[in-house]
């Protein structure tokens, strides 16, 4: 049970995010666009999680990696839930933006 919560919100694994964006990983960070604002992984794009499903169509490839992040992982692995479940077959769970942004210095 523990492992399976632990994979759902993308914690206990040992995913190489700096490689995934060196191969051409999208981040989405999905926190409202006044979080965003006030600092967010270069590079990344802003889709806030209550319009996301409406803006699927800014991902166009699905089977593109795609690095999603908030400001603490509860927004993010809902937003890789909603990835998934649109036939999103790569997306990985960053958690909070600005521990993202140092494991990709």
């Amino acid at each position: 049970m523990i492992d399976a919560i632990k994979k759902l919100f993308g914690f206990g694994t040992s995913t190489n995010y700096a490689e995934l964006v060196k191969q051409g990983a999208i981040i989405v960070d999905v926190r409202s666009k006044g979080e965003y604002s006030g600092g967010h992984v270069n590079g990344s794009i802003n889709i806030p999680l209550d319009t996301l499903s409406s803006n699927l169509g800014k991902l166009k490839d699905k089977n593109k990696a795609i690095i999603t992040c908030c400001a603490s992982g509860m927004r993010s692995a809902s937003a890789k839930g909603i990835l998934k479940s649109n036939g999103y077959t790569s997306v990985y769970n960053g958690g909070g933006w600005s521990s993202l942004n140092n494991k990709l210095r």
